[in-house]
Protein backbone atom coordinates (compact mmCIF):
# COMPACT_ATOMS: atom_id res chain seq x y z
CA UNK A 1 0.00 0.00 0.00
CA UNK A 2 0.97 3.40 -0.99
CA UNK A 3 2.38 5.71 2.04
CA UNK A 4 -0.24 8.46 2.52
CA UNK A 5 0.58 12.08 2.69
CA UNK A 6 -1.02 14.32 5.52
CA UNK A 7 -1.03 17.86 6.66
CA UNK A 8 -2.02 18.94 9.51
CA UNK A 9 -2.93 23.17 9.35
CA UNK A 10 -3.68 24.91 12.66
CA UNK A 11 -2.63 27.97 14.40
CA UNK A 12 -1.35 26.18 17.69
CA UNK A 13 1.12 23.34 17.59
CA UNK A 14 2.49 21.43 20.97
CA UNK A 15 5.10 21.85 22.20
CA UNK A 16 5.99 25.06 19.78
CA UNK A 17 3.27 26.73 20.83
CA UNK A 18 -0.18 25.35 22.89
CA UNK A 19 -2.45 27.78 24.40
CA UNK A 20 -4.96 24.80 24.70
CA UNK A 21 -6.32 21.30 23.59
CA UNK A 22 -5.71 22.23 19.94
CA UNK A 23 -2.10 22.51 20.35
CA UNK A 24 -2.23 19.54 22.49
CA UNK A 25 -4.33 17.37 19.59
CA UNK A 26 -1.93 19.06 17.11
CA UNK A 27 1.38 17.48 19.14
CA UNK A 28 -0.04 13.93 19.73
CA UNK A 29 -2.47 13.03 17.09
CA UNK A 30 0.02 13.36 14.13
CA UNK A 31 2.66 11.61 16.04
CA UNK A 32 0.18 8.49 16.34
CA UNK A 33 -0.01 8.59 12.71
CA UNK A 34 2.86 8.44 12.19
CA UNK A 35 5.13 5.79 11.26
CA UNK A 36 1.66 3.60 9.90
CA UNK A 37 2.73 4.04 6.28
CA UNK A 38 2.07 7.91 6.58
CA UNK A 39 3.74 10.72 6.26
CA UNK A 40 2.80 13.20 8.61
CA UNK A 41 3.51 16.90 8.95
CA UNK A 42 2.16 19.94 10.59
CA UNK A 43 1.83 23.39 9.32
CA UNK A 44 1.70 26.22 11.87
CA UNK A 45 2.82 30.47 12.12
CA UNK A 46 6.06 31.14 13.66
CA UNK A 47 5.30 33.38 16.54
CA UNK A 48 7.28 35.07 18.77
CA UNK A 49 7.09 32.78 21.07
CA UNK A 50 8.31 30.06 19.46
CA UNK A 51 12.14 29.19 20.34
CA UNK A 52 13.96 28.77 17.70
CA UNK A 53 17.20 27.64 19.84
CA UNK A 54 15.25 24.63 21.29
CA UNK A 55 13.85 24.07 18.12
CA UNK A 56 16.37 25.02 15.09
CA UNK A 57 14.98 25.76 11.58
CA UNK A 58 15.80 25.84 7.77
CA UNK A 59 14.59 27.69 5.07
CA UNK A 60 12.64 25.81 2.89
CA UNK A 61 10.70 27.96 0.62
CA UNK A 62 11.39 32.21 0.20
CA UNK A 63 9.44 35.04 -0.75
CA UNK A 64 5.15 33.71 -1.13
CA UNK A 65 3.54 36.47 -2.30
CA UNK A 66 -0.12 36.01 -1.05
CA UNK A 67 -1.45 39.42 -2.02
CA UNK A 68 -1.26 41.60 -4.90
CA UNK A 69 1.76 44.59 -4.99
CA UNK A 70 -1.47 46.88 -4.98
CA UNK A 71 -3.22 45.34 -1.76
CA UNK A 72 0.63 45.32 -0.11
CA UNK A 73 3.04 47.48 -1.82
CA UNK A 74 5.61 47.49 0.67
CA UNK A 75 5.86 43.65 0.63
CA UNK A 76 4.35 43.39 4.41
CA UNK A 77 2.67 40.65 3.93
CA UNK A 78 5.15 37.94 2.35
CA UNK A 79 5.84 35.27 3.81
CA UNK A 80 8.33 32.77 4.25
CA UNK A 81 8.74 28.89 4.88
CA UNK A 82 10.59 27.42 7.82
CA UNK A 83 10.78 23.76 8.28
CA UNK A 84 12.14 21.81 11.72
CA UNK A 85 12.68 18.34 11.88
CA UNK A 86 12.63 16.59 15.57
CA UNK A 87 14.83 14.21 16.72
CA UNK A 88 11.52 11.58 15.52
CA UNK A 89 12.38 13.05 12.11
CA UNK A 90 9.19 14.46 12.56
CA UNK A 91 8.68 17.43 10.18
CA UNK A 92 7.13 20.81 11.11
CA UNK A 93 6.63 23.88 8.76
CA UNK A 94 6.48 27.29 10.18
CA UNK A 95 4.83 30.12 8.31
CA UNK A 96 7.06 33.48 8.77
CA UNK A 97 5.83 37.06 8.45
CA UNK A 98 7.12 39.60 10.79
CA UNK A 99 3.81 41.71 10.75
CA UNK A 100 1.23 39.32 11.55
CA UNK A 101 2.91 36.63 13.85
CA UNK A 102 6.69 37.64 15.01
CA UNK A 103 5.65 40.72 16.71
CA UNK A 104 2.15 39.08 18.59
CA UNK A 105 3.02 38.15 22.02
CA UNK A 106 0.22 35.88 21.59
CA UNK A 107 -1.90 33.84 19.49
CA UNK A 108 -5.28 34.97 19.52
CA UNK A 109 -7.33 37.91 20.85
CA UNK A 110 -5.93 40.77 17.65
CA UNK A 111 -8.58 42.62 15.99
CA UNK A 112 -6.89 41.52 12.39
CA UNK A 113 -6.87 37.97 13.53
CA UNK A 114 -9.16 36.92 11.05
CA UNK A 115 -6.76 38.79 8.09
CA UNK A 116 -4.05 36.82 9.85
CA UNK A 117 -5.61 32.91 9.39
CA UNK A 118 -6.11 33.83 6.03
CA UNK A 119 -2.72 35.24 5.61
CA UNK A 120 -1.85 31.88 6.81
CA UNK A 121 -4.23 29.71 4.87
CA UNK A 122 -3.10 31.68 1.55
CA UNK A 123 0.39 30.67 2.36
CA UNK A 124 -0.36 27.01 3.22
CA UNK A 125 -1.77 26.58 -0.05
CA UNK A 126 0.74 28.66 -2.16
CA UNK A 127 3.69 26.24 -0.03
CA UNK A 128 1.66 23.15 -1.62
CA UNK A 129 1.91 24.41 -4.66
CA UNK A 130 5.66 25.22 -4.84
CA UNK A 131 6.78 22.41 -3.10
CA UNK A 132 7.85 19.00 -4.27
CA UNK A 133 5.67 17.36 -1.07
CA UNK A 134 2.46 17.29 -2.08
CA UNK A 135 -0.06 16.27 0.83
CA UNK A 136 -3.13 13.56 -0.34
CA UNK A 137 -5.12 15.08 2.58
CA UNK A 138 -5.37 18.72 3.94
CA UNK A 139 -6.91 18.23 8.02
CA UNK A 140 -7.34 21.83 8.45
CA UNK A 141 -8.52 22.47 12.29
CA UNK A 142 -11.44 24.75 13.43
CA UNK A 143 -12.51 28.02 11.84
CA UNK A 144 -8.67 29.73 11.53
CA UNK A 145 -8.00 27.06 8.82
CA UNK A 146 -11.67 26.80 7.41
CA UNK A 147 -10.40 29.10 4.90
CA UNK A 148 -8.20 26.27 2.86
CA UNK A 149 -10.71 24.22 1.73
CA UNK A 150 -12.80 27.27 0.26
CA UNK A 151 -9.93 28.41 -1.23
CA UNK A 152 -9.16 24.98 -3.05
CA UNK A 153 -12.87 24.44 -4.32
CA UNK A 154 -12.92 28.33 -5.19
CA UNK A 155 -9.89 29.92 -6.24
CA UNK A 156 -7.80 27.17 -7.03
CA UNK A 157 -10.10 24.34 -8.02
CA UNK A 158 -8.55 24.42 -11.41
CA UNK A 159 -4.80 24.39 -10.45
CA UNK A 160 -2.86 20.99 -11.73
CA UNK A 161 -0.57 21.76 -8.57
CA UNK A 162 -3.33 20.98 -6.29
CA UNK A 163 -5.69 18.93 -8.15
CA UNK A 164 -5.41 15.61 -6.09
CA UNK A 165 -5.32 17.53 -2.48
CA UNK A 166 -8.48 16.16 -0.66
CA UNK A 167 -9.54 18.20 2.92
CA UNK A 168 -11.24 17.01 5.97
CA UNK A 169 -11.90 20.10 7.91
CA UNK A 170 -11.81 19.55 11.67
CA UNK A 171 -14.35 20.99 14.35
CA UNK A 172 -12.93 20.85 17.94
CA UNK A 173 -15.32 23.50 18.91
CA UNK A 174 -18.41 24.57 17.49
CA UNK A 175 -19.12 27.52 19.23
CA UNK A 176 -16.02 29.53 17.99
CA UNK A 177 -16.68 30.67 14.09
CA UNK A 178 -14.54 33.59 13.81
CA UNK A 179 -13.96 36.88 15.08
CA UNK A 180 -17.68 37.57 16.29
CA UNK A 181 -20.28 35.84 18.57
CA UNK A 182 -22.44 33.85 16.18
CA UNK A 183 -25.38 33.70 18.52
CA UNK A 184 -25.63 37.65 18.30
CA UNK A 185 -24.80 38.14 14.32
CA UNK A 186 -27.93 39.57 12.74
CA UNK A 187 -29.06 38.22 9.15
CA UNK A 188 -27.33 40.87 7.42
CA UNK A 189 -23.65 40.36 8.63
CA UNK A 190 -24.26 36.96 8.69
CA UNK A 191 -21.34 34.86 5.93
CA UNK A 192 -23.01 32.69 3.76
CA UNK A 193 -19.91 31.19 2.94
CA UNK A 194 -20.90 31.55 -0.71
CA UNK A 195 -19.16 34.43 -1.80
CA UNK A 196 -15.44 35.10 -2.39
CA UNK A 197 -13.20 35.40 0.33
CA UNK A 198 -12.33 39.43 0.10
CA UNK A 199 -9.21 40.86 0.01
CA UNK A 200 -6.93 40.98 3.16
CA UNK A 201 -7.28 44.51 4.11
CA UNK A 202 -10.93 44.41 3.20
CA UNK A 203 -13.22 45.67 6.04
CA UNK A 204 -15.59 42.48 5.54
CA UNK A 205 -12.89 40.30 6.68
CA UNK A 206 -13.94 40.61 9.90
CA UNK A 207 -17.71 39.11 9.06
CA UNK A 208 -15.93 35.67 7.77
CA UNK A 209 -17.01 32.45 9.00
CA UNK A 210 -14.32 30.27 8.88
CA UNK A 211 -16.53 27.70 10.65
CA UNK A 212 -19.34 27.72 8.01
CA UNK A 213 -16.82 27.94 5.20
CA UNK A 214 -14.52 24.94 6.22
CA UNK A 215 -18.00 22.90 6.71
CA UNK A 216 -19.27 24.18 2.90
CA UNK A 217 -15.90 23.30 0.87
CA UNK A 218 -14.37 20.64 2.78
CA UNK A 219 -14.28 17.09 1.53
CA UNK A 220 -15.29 15.70 5.36
CA UNK A 221 -16.48 16.90 8.22
CA UNK A 222 -14.86 15.17 11.73
CA UNK A 223 -15.83 16.14 15.02
CA UNK A 224 -13.42 15.21 18.17
CA UNK A 225 -15.84 13.00 19.48
CA UNK A 226 -18.67 10.64 18.17
CA UNK A 227 -21.71 12.02 20.82
CA UNK A 228 -20.86 15.55 19.86
CA UNK A 229 -20.78 14.73 15.86
CA UNK A 230 -24.53 13.74 16.58
CA UNK A 231 -25.14 17.06 18.43
CA UNK A 232 -23.77 19.41 16.20
CA UNK A 233 -26.67 18.29 13.85
CA UNK A 234 -29.52 19.76 15.98
CA UNK A 235 -30.13 23.47 17.10
CA UNK A 236 -29.31 22.91 20.88
CA UNK A 237 -25.58 22.49 20.21
CA UNK A 238 -25.65 23.44 16.47
CA UNK A 239 -24.65 27.07 16.93
CA UNK A 240 -26.48 28.19 14.03
CA UNK A 241 -24.96 26.00 11.69
CA UNK A 242 -26.98 22.64 12.68
CA UNK A 243 -29.51 23.21 9.19
CA UNK A 244 -25.89 23.00 6.92
CA UNK A 245 -24.47 20.14 9.21
CA UNK A 246 -27.85 18.19 8.33
CA UNK A 247 -27.32 19.24 4.89
CA UNK A 248 -24.04 17.49 4.76
CA UNK A 249 -24.50 14.79 7.75
CA UNK A 250 -23.27 12.14 5.29
CA UNK A 251 -19.98 13.51 5.02
CA UNK A 252 -19.66 14.18 9.12
CA UNK A 253 -17.28 11.34 11.16
CA UNK A 254 -17.06 11.48 15.01
CA UNK A 255 -13.67 10.23 15.91
CA UNK A 256 -12.34 10.61 19.75
CA UNK A 257 -9.43 12.34 20.55
CA UNK A 258 -7.36 10.36 22.70
CA UNK A 259 -4.19 11.18 25.13
CA UNK A 260 -0.67 11.41 25.26
CA UNK A 261 0.16 8.56 27.18
CA UNK A 262 3.85 9.10 27.14
CA UNK A 263 3.25 12.48 28.44
CA UNK A 264 0.10 11.35 30.77
CA UNK A 265 1.67 8.60 32.63
CA UNK A 266 1.97 8.24 36.50
CA UNK A 267 4.66 5.79 36.19
CA UNK A 268 7.11 7.92 34.59
CA UNK A 269 5.66 11.28 35.51
CA UNK A 270 9.00 13.58 37.32
CA UNK A 271 6.78 16.45 37.81
CA UNK A 272 4.77 14.66 40.51
CA UNK A 273 5.86 13.76 44.04
CA UNK A 274 5.73 10.49 43.96
CA UNK A 275 5.54 7.65 40.90
CA UNK A 276 2.87 4.84 40.90
CA UNK A 277 0.50 2.78 38.89
CA UNK A 278 -2.60 1.01 39.63
CA UNK A 279 -1.04 -1.67 41.33
CA UNK A 280 0.68 0.56 43.79
CA UNK A 281 -1.72 3.05 44.85
CA UNK A 282 -0.62 3.41 48.20
CA UNK A 283 2.00 5.43 46.79
CA UNK A 284 -0.59 7.89 45.69
CA UNK A 285 -1.20 9.22 49.37
CA UNK A 286 2.52 11.26 48.92
CA UNK A 287 0.88 12.77 45.96
CA UNK A 288 -2.17 13.71 47.71
CA UNK A 289 0.09 15.25 50.36
CA UNK A 290 2.27 16.98 48.29
CA UNK A 291 -1.03 18.93 46.36
CA UNK A 292 -2.65 19.85 49.86
CA UNK A 293 0.60 20.90 51.02
CA UNK A 294 1.02 23.29 47.20
CA UNK A 295 -2.79 24.73 48.23
CA UNK A 296 -2.07 25.61 51.69
CA UNK A 297 -4.87 22.99 52.55
CA UNK A 298 -4.58 20.48 55.91
CA UNK A 299 -2.91 17.39 54.96
CA UNK A 300 -5.73 14.89 55.95
CA UNK A 301 -5.08 11.39 53.89
CA UNK A 302 -9.21 10.66 54.41
CA UNK A 303 -9.90 13.74 53.66
CA UNK A 304 -12.01 13.66 50.11
CA UNK A 305 -9.84 15.92 47.75
CA UNK A 306 -12.17 17.35 44.81
CA UNK A 307 -10.60 19.83 42.03
CA UNK A 308 -11.55 21.63 39.13
CA UNK A 309 -8.80 21.91 36.05
CA UNK A 310 -9.50 23.97 32.62
CA UNK A 311 -10.97 26.92 31.39
CA UNK A 312 -12.95 28.96 33.69
CA UNK A 313 -15.98 29.26 30.94
CA UNK A 314 -19.73 29.16 31.07
CA UNK A 315 -19.13 25.87 28.86
CA UNK A 316 -17.28 24.04 31.23
CA UNK A 317 -20.73 24.44 33.45
CA UNK A 318 -19.43 26.26 35.97
CA UNK A 319 -22.73 28.22 36.59
CA UNK A 320 -24.23 25.31 37.97
CA UNK A 321 -21.81 25.73 41.28
CA UNK A 322 -23.23 29.11 42.00
CA UNK A 323 -26.90 28.15 41.07
CA UNK A 324 -28.62 27.60 44.50
CA UNK A 325 -25.52 27.84 46.44
CA UNK A 326 -24.55 24.72 45.24
CA UNK A 327 -20.70 24.37 46.29
CA UNK A 328 -21.70 26.34 49.28
CA UNK A 329 -24.18 24.06 50.70
CA UNK A 330 -22.23 20.83 49.80
CA UNK A 331 -19.24 22.80 51.92
CA UNK A 332 -21.52 23.38 54.55
CA UNK A 333 -22.75 20.04 54.79
CA UNK A 334 -19.70 17.39 53.72
CA UNK A 335 -16.27 17.12 54.72
CA UNK A 336 -14.37 17.45 51.53
CA UNK A 337 -11.68 19.75 50.27
CA UNK A 338 -11.62 21.52 46.40
CA UNK A 339 -9.04 22.98 44.84
CA UNK A 340 -9.47 25.13 41.28
CA UNK A 341 -7.03 25.36 38.84
CA UNK A 342 -7.28 27.74 35.60
CA UNK A 343 -7.28 31.02 33.80
CA UNK A 344 -10.51 32.72 32.13
CA UNK A 345 -13.35 34.81 32.83
CA UNK A 346 -13.28 37.24 35.71
CA UNK A 347 -16.72 36.52 36.59
CA UNK A 348 -15.94 32.80 37.69
CA UNK A 349 -12.39 33.98 39.18
CA UNK A 350 -14.03 36.04 41.52
CA UNK A 351 -16.44 33.76 42.17
CA UNK A 352 -13.62 31.35 43.08
CA UNK A 353 -11.67 33.65 45.24
CA UNK A 354 -14.62 34.78 47.32
CA UNK A 355 -15.25 30.70 47.78
CA UNK A 356 -11.76 30.67 49.44
CA UNK A 357 -11.75 33.25 51.27
CA UNK A 358 -15.43 31.98 52.73
CA UNK A 359 -13.70 28.67 53.26
CA UNK A 360 -10.24 28.86 54.45
CA UNK A 361 -8.55 25.46 54.68
CA UNK A 362 -11.47 23.72 52.54
CA UNK A 363 -10.86 25.74 49.28
CA UNK A 364 -7.70 26.86 47.52
CA UNK A 365 -7.69 28.32 43.99
CA UNK A 366 -4.69 28.84 41.74
CA UNK A 367 -6.16 31.17 38.65
CA UNK A 368 -3.62 31.33 36.03
CA UNK A 369 -2.09 28.80 33.11
CA UNK A 370 0.15 25.97 34.31
CA UNK A 371 1.53 23.24 32.36
CA UNK A 372 2.36 21.15 34.88
CA UNK A 373 -0.01 21.86 37.62
CA UNK A 374 -3.48 19.67 36.25
CA UNK A 375 -0.91 16.78 36.09
CA UNK A 376 -0.05 17.12 40.00
CA UNK A 377 -4.18 17.57 40.58
CA UNK A 378 -4.93 14.69 38.88
CA UNK A 379 -2.43 12.67 40.84
CA UNK A 380 -3.78 14.28 43.80
CA UNK A 381 -7.33 14.49 43.44
CA UNK A 382 -9.71 12.00 44.29
CA UNK A 383 -12.45 13.08 41.76
CA UNK A 384 -12.58 16.08 39.13
CA UNK A 385 -15.50 18.09 37.97
CA UNK A 386 -16.46 18.39 34.64
CA UNK A 387 -20.09 19.77 34.46
CA UNK A 388 -19.52 21.07 31.19
CA UNK A 389 -22.91 22.75 29.27
CA UNK A 390 -21.45 21.34 25.88
CA UNK A 391 -18.03 19.07 25.57
CA UNK A 392 -16.68 18.01 21.93
CA UNK A 393 -14.72 15.94 22.95
CA UNK A 394 -12.73 17.24 26.68
CA UNK A 395 -9.28 15.89 28.13
CA UNK A 396 -9.40 16.60 31.34
CA UNK A 397 -11.76 13.07 32.29
CA UNK A 398 -9.05 10.85 30.08
CA UNK A 399 -6.63 12.82 32.06
CA UNK A 400 -7.57 12.56 35.41
CA UNK A 401 -8.67 8.99 34.93
CA UNK A 402 -5.23 8.10 33.92
CA UNK A 403 -3.73 9.09 37.03
CA UNK A 404 -7.23 7.79 39.05
CA UNK A 405 -8.91 11.22 39.85
CA UNK A 406 -12.67 10.00 39.13
CA UNK A 407 -14.16 12.18 36.90
CA UNK A 408 -17.70 13.89 38.11
CA UNK A 409 -19.37 14.33 34.59
CA UNK A 410 -22.17 15.64 32.28
CA UNK A 411 -23.43 13.25 30.18
CA UNK A 412 -22.52 15.74 26.92
CA UNK A 413 -20.24 14.81 23.81
CA UNK A 414 -16.70 13.41 24.53
CA UNK A 415 -17.81 12.97 27.97
CA UNK A 416 -20.48 10.87 27.38
CA UNK A 417 -17.99 8.52 25.19
CA UNK A 418 -15.58 8.47 28.05
CA UNK A 419 -16.81 8.06 31.53
CA UNK A 420 -19.10 5.23 32.31
CA UNK A 421 -21.62 5.58 35.32
CA UNK A 422 -20.46 3.81 38.67
CA UNK A 423 -22.85 0.70 39.42
CA UNK A 424 -20.95 -1.07 42.52
CA UNK A 425 -23.48 -3.68 42.37
CA UNK A 426 -23.01 -4.48 38.66
CA UNK A 427 -18.96 -3.43 39.33
CA UNK A 428 -18.59 -1.50 36.61
CA UNK A 429 -18.55 2.32 35.74
CA UNK A 430 -15.53 4.33 36.01
CA UNK A 431 -16.96 7.82 36.94
CA UNK A 432 -20.30 9.83 37.77
CA UNK A 433 -22.55 10.41 35.72
CA UNK A 434 -25.03 13.36 35.69
CA UNK A 435 -27.54 14.16 32.58
CA UNK A 436 -29.76 17.38 32.76
CA UNK A 437 -27.83 20.63 32.69
CA UNK A 438 -29.61 21.07 36.35
CA UNK A 439 -27.60 22.40 40.03
CA UNK A 440 -29.96 19.41 41.68
CA UNK A 441 -28.18 16.93 39.12
CA UNK A 442 -24.75 17.86 39.65
CA UNK A 443 -25.17 18.07 43.40
CA UNK A 444 -26.43 14.49 43.41
CA UNK A 445 -23.83 13.25 41.52
CA UNK A 446 -21.19 15.09 43.83
CA UNK A 447 -23.53 13.56 46.79
CA UNK A 448 -22.49 10.30 45.41
CA UNK A 449 -18.97 10.33 44.82
CA UNK A 450 -18.52 11.33 48.18
CA UNK A 451 -20.48 8.75 49.83
CA UNK A 452 -19.15 6.34 47.57
CA UNK A 453 -15.94 7.34 48.47
CA UNK A 454 -16.62 6.06 51.86
CA UNK A 455 -16.29 2.29 50.84
CA UNK A 456 -12.45 2.19 50.43
CA UNK A 457 -12.19 -1.14 48.95
CA UNK A 458 -15.35 -0.27 46.09
CA UNK A 459 -13.61 3.21 45.56
CA UNK A 460 -10.35 1.38 44.85
CA UNK A 461 -11.93 -0.71 42.23
CA UNK A 462 -12.99 2.06 40.92
CA UNK A 463 -9.83 3.99 40.34
CA UNK A 464 -8.55 0.36 38.74
CA UNK A 465 -11.26 0.82 36.36
CA UNK A 466 -10.32 4.12 35.41
CA UNK A 467 -7.10 3.99 35.14
CA UNK A 468 -7.14 0.53 32.90
CA UNK A 469 -9.38 2.77 30.44
CA UNK A 470 -7.43 2.54 26.76
CA UNK A 471 -7.60 6.61 25.58
CA UNK A 472 -4.73 6.31 24.08
CA UNK A 473 -4.23 8.02 20.24
CA UNK A 474 -3.92 4.15 18.26
CA UNK A 475 -7.24 3.31 17.88
CA UNK A 476 -8.14 7.83 16.83
CA UNK A 477 -4.86 7.50 14.39
CA UNK A 478 -6.06 4.57 12.50
CA UNK A 479 -9.57 6.12 12.41
CA UNK A 480 -8.15 9.03 10.43
CA UNK A 481 -6.26 7.18 8.51
CA UNK A 482 -9.15 5.54 7.26
CA UNK A 483 -10.98 8.54 6.78
CA UNK A 484 -8.38 10.10 4.87
CA UNK A 485 -7.54 7.35 2.58
CA UNK A 486 -11.68 6.89 1.59
CA UNK A 487 -11.42 10.47 0.72
CA UNK A 488 -7.94 10.46 -1.39
CA UNK A 489 -10.06 7.92 -3.44
CA UNK A 490 -11.95 10.64 -4.24
CA UNK A 491 -9.07 12.08 -6.86
CA UNK A 492 -10.57 13.20 -9.89
CA UNK A 493 -14.64 13.96 -8.14
CA UNK A 494 -14.23 17.89 -8.99
CA UNK A 495 -16.16 20.35 -6.59
CA UNK A 496 -18.46 17.65 -5.76
CA UNK A 497 -19.08 19.08 -2.01
CA UNK A 498 -18.52 23.29 -3.69
CA UNK A 499 -21.14 25.92 -3.04
CA UNK A 500 -19.69 28.58 -4.68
Amino acid sequence: MRALKVLFVGVEVGPFVKVGGLGEVLRSLPKAMRGRQCDVRTIVPKYASVDTATFPMRSEIQKLHVASKEEDPHGLLVTNILRHTGKDKAITYFVENMECFEKRANVYGYADDTMRWVLFSRTTIEFIRRSKWKPDCIIANDWEAGFIPNLLKTEFQDDPALSNVRTIFCIHNLRNQGMFDAAFVSELDTDSGQGPIPGLFSPEIKKLNGMRRGILYADAIVTVSPTYAQEIVKPEYGEKLDALLQDRRMDVYGILNGIDYDTFNPETDSDIAERYTYRTLASRAVNKAALQEHFGLPKSPNTMLMSYVGRLDEQKGLSLLESNNTIRSLLDNLDFQFVVAGAGEKRFKIFFKDLEAAYPGRVAAQLEYSEKLPRMIFAGSDAVLVPSRFEPSGLVQMEAMRYGAIPIVRKTGGLADTVTDFHPEKKEGTGFVFEKFDPNALLIAIVRAYESYRNKKEWRKLMHRAMNADFSWKKSARDYIALCRKIAEKRGEKGENSSG
